[in-house]
């Protein structure tokens, strides 16, 4: 999935502002040279003139900065390791994280999408990438759980 696509659906999931969106990006990455005119032109749509492209690096850390909102910092936990390329499975994982979600609620999110999926489904999107029975999380899969997420979060 498109990062653009991610950072659109997660601030309307949370309602959050431009410049919530740049604070939150921030308290992982306090050096970050993204202002609130770059926030936006992420979050323009595809045919805008303005669109730019979310690198994986500044989604990398909305998803650290979004972890740290949601759950506060932990002196004790280590930063999070740097990630070259975001998939949909790190996306995935940072979500849960973030969010505080156990599996029953990663299957109720599908449920209320209208998504349906096992809970060994699941269980494979979390496994590391060199494990047998690791499976990569597709765009219908991820968009479905934002979905569901959506409805969790709004109501």
């Amino acid at each position: 999935m498109i990062n653009n696509d991610i950072l659109r659906s997660i601030r309307y999931m949370l309602d959050l502002s431009d410049g919530k969106l740049v604070q939150i990006l921030k308290l992982a990455q306090a050096d970050a040279a993204i202002d609130k005119a770059s926030m936006i032109r992420y979050l323009a749509k595809d045919d805008d003139p303005s669109y730019l492209p979310c690198p994986d690096d500044v989604m990398a850390a909305f998803l650290d900065g979004l972890v740290l909102h949601c759950r506060g910092p932990n002196p004790t936990a280590p930063a999070p390791a740097a990630v070259a390329r975001i998939t949909n499975n790190i996306v995935l994982k940072r979500l849960r994280v973030a969010f505080e979600l156990k599996d029953t609620d990663i299957l109720q999110a599908f449920i209320d999408a209208g998504f349906p999926v096992s809970k060994s489904e699941i269980s494979a999107l979390f496994r590391s990438e060199d494990h047998r029975n690791f499976r990569p999380c597709g765009d219908q899969l991820l968009r479905n759980f934002l979905k569901g997420l959506t409805l969790r979060a709004r109501g």
